[in-house]
C-alpha cells in the first residue's frame, strides 16, 4: 500500500529501558543496527501496528511497554534504487513513518527475537539514547535523527514525573494527624 507520492506507511519503534537506554536490533545476517519498524496494514491504526510489529519483531505484548509518545507527523526517507525491488521501480520511493517513543516496563528477559516465523533480528542491545547511528544504514540516519530529537521531551518528561513521585513518597507525613505531635 503505497500514498499517492509513492511513501509506505510504516511504524518506528524506539523502546527505552528504566535507564534511559534504546533498543537496537542487529539486522539478521547483516552488519547494521535498527529501531523495530514495519509497515501498517490496510485498516490498521498505526498504535495498531506498533503493537503488532513490537510482537513479530521482539516478543513485547502491550503489557510489557508504557507509550511515552509518538511523532506528530509523518517522517520520510527515501530508499535508493538499488535497494527497491524490480517490480516497485517507477512508483516506490520509501517509507513514511509515524514513531512511537516506548518504556520497557517488563523485563529484558521478555524479549524474544523468534516470536514470529520469519526474524528480522539475530541480536539486540541496549544502547544510549543518543549513540552515534553510524552503525544504522545510511539512508535511514536522518529520519532516525528527526524521530530522536522529536520525542526526547517524552523521555525527559517522564523522568520529572518519575521524580515528582519519588519525592512525594520519600516525603515526612503531614503533622497535626493523630498521634503525630
Amino acid at each position: 500500500m503505497l500514498d499517492r507520492e509513492g511513501y509506505r506507511p510504516n511504524v518506528g519503534i524506539i523502546l527505552c529501558n528504566a535507564r534511559n537506554e534504546v533498543f537496537w536490533g542487529k539486522r539478521i545476517r547483516e552488519h547494521s543496527w535498527q529501531f523495530p519498524q514495519g509497515g501498517i496494514k490496510r485498516g490498521e491504526t498505526p498504535e495498531q501496528a506498533m503493537y503488532r510489529e513490537l510482537h513479530e519483531e521482539i516478543g513485547l505484548l502491550p503489557e510489557h511497554v508504557l507509550v511515552l509518545g509518538r511523532t506528530k507527523d509523518w517522517l520520510r526517507y527515501d530508499v535508493p534504487t538499488h535497494w527497491v525491488r524490480r517490480e516497485w521501480r517507477g512508483s516506490y520511493r520509501g517509507q513514511k513513518q509515524i514513531w512511537f517513543l516506548l518504556r520497557l516496563v517488563g523485563r529484558d528477559c521478555d524479549v524474544s527475537l523468534r516470536a514470529c516465523d520469519h526474524p528480522e533480528f539475530d541480536a539486540w542491545r541496549w544502547n544510549s539514547y543518543w549513540v552515534s547511528l553510524d552503525a544504522v544504514i545510511e539512508f535511514k540516519r536522518r529520519v532516525y535523527e528527526q524521530a530522536l530529537n522529536e520525542l526526547a521531551r517524552f523521555l525527559n518528561a517522564d523522568a520529572r514525573r518519575a521524580q515528582r513521585a519519588a519525592a512525594q513518597f520519600r516525603s515526612p507525613p503531614p503533622t497535626g494527624l493523630p498521634g503525630k505531635e
